[in-house]
């Protein structure tokens, strides 16, 4: 999904990768929140994004899956080091080691992310719970959620999402 504003001014692109859908609407909400200050706004998947030309600062992010960012998130990281060194970036990871009852998994999945994006030193971070459909993932990945005891559901929270958002807008420029 595309959101673009008319100023030309600043340009800030929310790059993302997904699997089932939920990075996705995080992403778009992102976009939506950050398109309020006036700024011009780009929501596209990481899959389909060819240069970072014109683009003032980028937003990336990414699902955490059995404790390492998606790797779609890496190779991009990877392939625009050069121009995203040069630009405020700001990454979020989406997971459910917020839901996780084990205490070191948070700071496991905010390890994991870090990693990720190195060599950049991003403005802002976050890690935001995720949702787990039982229906879209394969029958080994659930009888492994189900031993460790992972909950299904959606536990992703709206407002912490749109006020890390909110806080993007000045970090970005």
């Amino acid at each position: 999904m595309l959101y673009i504003s008319e100023s030309m001014e600043k340009r800030i692109l929310v790059a993302y990768a997904t699997r089932n859908g939920s990075t996705a609407e995080i992403a778009q909400a992102i976009g939506r929140e950050l398109e309020k200050t006036g700024t011009a706004i780009t929501v596209a998947d990481i899959m389909t994004i060819r240069s970072l030309e014109g683009y003032t600062a980028v937003v990336i992010g990414g699902p955490l899956y059995m404790g390492r960012m998606d790797g779609l998130v890496i190779k991009f990281v990877k392939k625009y080091t050069g121009e995203l060194s040069h630009m405020p970036v700001a990454i979020f990871a989406v997971g459910l080691a917020p839901k996780d009852p084990k205490p070191e998994a948070i700071g496991n999945a905010m390890m994991a992310l870090e990693t990720a994006i190195i060599p950049l030193s991003p403005v802002s971070t976050a890690l935001f719970a995720g949702k787990l459909d039982p229906a879209k993932i394969g029958f080994l990945m659930r009888k492994f959620m189900e031993m460790a005891k992972i909950p299904y559901g959606d536990f992703r929270d709206w407002e912490t999402i749109a006020a890390w958002a909110k806080e993007l807008g000045d970090k970005l420029r």
